[in-house]
């Protein structure tokens, strides 16, 4: 109580600024400079050149030693090592290439099926030493637990001969070392469980694989299948291509596709398309589109038919300003608007945006269309999609009025026509008059060789036959 403490209120500070901000001082301190225990170390095991994983890496079970380095199970395995002693069933070669099943070998091999490999090569592995002389005696039978929490059965039978689950021990003490033992056996320990899910995707494939069938066979005569289409599932594409479908007659195209839709659980190709012709209408400035669908051709009900039987269809309507451009002599043509609006019916469907950015990353891309063979070209034109060439194109300015998922339906400010082949003319021949000649009378050899010797003496100049 004596004792007298100099500068005893800025000591105190000084202790207390230190206990305050020697945390944060630690925590901003490089993580190298702070001691690191054993538990935050992923992996403190030291693996020497005379472990038992070594020598099962240079040893001649090279197929297991492979398949372990696939399975990622080495740091696993010497873990394993680090804490307690090992013995590792090994099958031979041999075993794993030409004893095993390729089937089962492939689904091992599948990357999905890391896991299934992985379970099967932890149940050779026993975390328990046992030698040869170790061995349950004779007519004795001993289980063990394994790394997979499986059991393995290892019995000596009267005979000598040693089984583990019934596989047979043929070089036992294969490779000894201090922290393990390696025995080999003739074939592959495969538990159940890896066996049930092998099975199992077995079966699940054997039912969801396609199986290989050549494609429909169409009479070119009748456009009928030669063959009923097999049923479809809700939702599959036709049997026939659209064009075929487009042959006259409901009974030449096949049989309605189921869909979600109509009453019979087909698409209700009718509805939809009343639907998109109602939504132009109701839209503006798309009332001729709509009129030439459905009081100058039978183009909506041929369009529900094929909507009922499962095809898609993309329409590049032209608005009301652009049909108005359409002379008289372009519509008097018998099937004239027909072969008009087939040309603006494209057998997929595209949206503003699947279209914009197939023009932005080809360039040009071609449509096939429903009048055949001529296809609609587009292209990527001032942030827009165009269609056609030159004076008789037509930009896409309305997109997406109607999308239902089977009709899509894009609004373009001109009316498309073919690129009609254009035959060049043959080029005339002009005939060149020859210019006059006056043609010389035909000298023979005797004659030439006498100018030619004249000519040496400089006479020839005398002779008009020679000039």
């Amino acid at each position: 109580m004596g004792l007298r403490i100099r500068g005893g209120v800025s000591t105190f500070f000084f202790f207390a600024a230190l206990f305050i901000f020697l945390p944060g001082i630690c925590l901003a301190l490089p993580e190298y400079s702070l001691p690191r225990s054993s538990s935050t170390v992923t992996s403190s095991v030291q693996i020497n050149s005379n472990s038992v994983l070594v020598a099962l890496l240079d040893s001649h079970y090279t197929e297991l030693a492979e398949l372990v380095e696939k399975a990622l199970l080495l740091q696993t395995l010497e873990e394993a090592v680090g804490t307690q002693n090992i013995t590792i069933f090994a099958p031979n070669n041999e075993a794993l290439e030409r004893g095993l099943d390729p089937e089962f070998k492939r689904f091992l091999l599948e990357p999905g099926n890391l896991k299934s490999l992985q379970k099967l090569l932890l149940f050779h592995v026993i975390p328990t030493r046992i030698g040869s002389n170790e061995w349950p005696g004779k007519t004795g039978l001993v289980q063990h637990r394994t790394l997979t929490d499986d059991h393995l059965h290892l019995e000596h039978h009267e005979s000598g001969e040693r089984t583990v689950d019934l596989a047979r021990v043929i070089q036992p003490d294969a490779l000894t070392r201090p922290d393990g033992v390696i025995h080999g056996i003739e074939r592959l320990l495969i538990p159940q469980t890896v066996v049930d899910e092998f099975n199992r995707r077995r079966s699940l494939r054997s039912i969801t694989a396609v199986k290989p069938e050549g494609a429909p066979e169409v009479d070119p005569r009748t456009h009928r299948l030669k063959t009923p289409a097999p049923p479809a599932k809700p939702g599959s594409p036709p049997a026939l291509p659209i064009y075929d479908a487009l042959a006259p007659g409901p009974s030449l195209a096949p049989a309605p596709a189921p869909g979600p839709g109509g009453h019979h659980h087909h698409f209700d190709g009718e509805t939809q398309v009343k639907d998109f012709i109602h939504t132009l209408l109701h839209y503006g400035g798309y009332n001729e589109m709509a009129d030439i669908l459905v009081n100058l051709t039978s183009l909506a009900t041929e369009m529900g038919r094929l909507v009922s039987e499962g095809y898609v269809l993309t329409v590049l309507a032209p608005n009301d300003e652009a049909m108005a451009k359409l002379t008289t002599d372009q519509l008097s043509e018998p099937g004239a608007p027909e072969q008009i609006m087939y040309y603006h019916l494209i057998p997929e469907y595209q949206t503003e945006e699947s279209m914009y950015n197939a023009v932005r990353r080809f360039g040009k891309v071609r449509y096939d269309t429903l009048r055949l063979p001529h296809k609609v070209v587009a292209q990527e034109a001032d942030g827009s999609v165009k269609f056609g060439h030159g004076d008789g194109s037509a930009y896409l300015f309305d997109p997406d009025i109607y999308t239902d998922g089977r009709i899509s339906v894009q609004g373009i400010d001109g009316v498309l026509f073919p690129l009609e082949e254009v035959v060049e003319p043959k080029p005339v021949s002009k005939t060149v008059q020859p210019a006059k000649v006056v043609a010389k009378p035909r000298r023979g050899k005797l004659l030439e060789v006498a100018c030619r010797m004249l000519g040496d003496f400089g006479r020839d100049s005398i002779f008009t036959t020679c000039q």
